[in-house]
């Protein structure tokens, strides 16, 4: 099997533009990404340590990764159930949901990692 490199990057090609056609169209994306630009900016501004730079950027990742499958979800339920249907409700209900855990996990974390850099700052 022989490796297809122009394939590959066409594979990340298609990965972007699905990133593209979110971005800028989701309300909660949006907030995400508002949210991870700010937690970012307060990492180095508190300049916190390599360890919590990865926890950091994994919590954003799990949640801009949460809310782009939910975003995949929601379009194929729209798909396959253009008329209101409560199963498709409680789908997209359940998508949602996932989410909320991961960005509520991710506050925590970041709670965790910065509520001491800031305790120091303000007292």
């Amino acid at each position: 099997m022989r490796y297809d490199f122009k394939k590959q990057i066409r594979s990340f090609g298609y990965a972007w533009k699905g990133i593209r056609c979110v971005t800028g169209k989701e309300q909660n994306l949006s907030f995400h990404l508002i949210a991870a630009i700010c937690v970012a900016a307060t990492g180095f501004i508190c300049d916190i340590t390599q360890t919590e730079w990865m926890i950091v950027t994994l919590c954003i990742g799990v949640v801009i990764a949460a809310e782009l499958f939910n975003s995949a979800i929601e379009r194929i339920v729209d798909l396959v159930s253009p008329q209101h249907q409560p199963l498709a409700g409680q789908i997209k209900d359940i998508a949602a949901g996932a989410v909320l855990i991961c960005a509520l996990t991710a506050m925590i974390v970041g709670l965790i990692i910065f509520v001491p850099y800031l305790t120091r700052f303000l007292l």
